[in-house]
């Protein structure tokens, strides 16, 4: 594969790329870092490229690899960070001025429930232990096979499902005790809240959601609500959404409030 071929197929999967960074960082600023990292070493390496796996497997490899690096020198978030977060909004007058300011100003602020999904995901799924947060993410939802996610983590088949099975069970029971829309003695109501602020016109989005949700919940498979929540990921790009403009803003106030709140820790 030549230079201009290589290039050609880093843009194909550089949105892909983009959000799984995204999606591990939190942080919009680290995300574009670490991708024009990946960029200028995969490119200045694509000639040692053997076809010993996929390229898209090796390129999501050296972005992995240096996310790792990143984080490893960070905490990981505590589960009940949406309250957290929220706390600190309301005590907050310029959060929600700067979020009805987007609303008003850009065509990308259209909040949706699913998108909000997609949103405490990200967050809440940051609390879990970073080998088993990189595999989740991997697996689930840029459904790289078992292999390929050894592969790119450097460890076995084995230890994936391993850290697989415990993620998809921790976060199965975080969202169990904790979302309002599936459990009516869950805490969680900040869908709610947000659509009534920024959509309150449109609550029979609230009410399918719901529905929907409730049906998975009721399934005999008890991993389906699960796989309802990453099939809405799947399907939504955080920098290219409906509403990235407001959940981005949404996701850069959750950075900040983290890090505070994690240094108050030390």
């Amino acid at each position: 594969m030549d230079q201009q071929e290589f290039t050609s197929y880093y843009e194909e999967i550089k949105g892909q790329l983009k959000s799984y960074i995204l999606r591990m960082t939190a942080s919009v600023q680290d995300t574009e870092d670490i991708l024009q990292d990946t960029w200028l070493k995969a490119s200045g390496n694509s000639a040692s490229f053997r076809g010993e796996s996929s390229l898209k497997t090796w390129i999501f490899s050296i972005a992995s690899n240096l996310t790792i690096d990143h984080l490893r020198k960070k905490k990981r978030w505590p589960e009940n960070v949406t309250d957290i977060c929220k706390e600190a909004a309301l005590k907050n007058e310029n959060h929600f001025r700067e979020a009805m300011q987007i609303i008003e100003h850009s065509e990308y602020a259209k909040f949706e429930i699913r998108e909000h999904i997609a949103f405490c995901f990200l967050c809440i799924a940051k609390s879990l232990p970073l080998e088993q947060h990189l595999c989740l993410l991997l697996k689930e939802i840029y459904e790289f096979k078992i292999k390929e996610v050894a592969r790119i983590l450097n460890t076995t088949p084995a230890l994936v499902k391993y850290h697989l099975y415990t993620a998809r069970q921790k976060m199965i029971e975080i969202f169990d005790e904790r979302c309002a829309l599936i459990n009516k003695e869950g805490i969680c109501h900040q869908c709610t809240e947000l659509n009534g602020v920024f959509n309150p016109k449109q609550n029979a989005q609230e009410e399918l959601m719901k529905i929907k949700m409730h049906k998975h919940a009721g399934s005999s498979n008890n991993d389906a609500l699960f796989d309802l929540r990453m099939e809405v990921l799947k399907d939504i790009d955080p920098f290219n959404s409906r509403a990235h403009d407001l959940q981005l803003h949404h996701l850069e106030h959750n950075r900040r409030v983290m890090e505070q709140y994690l240094k108050e820790k030390d």
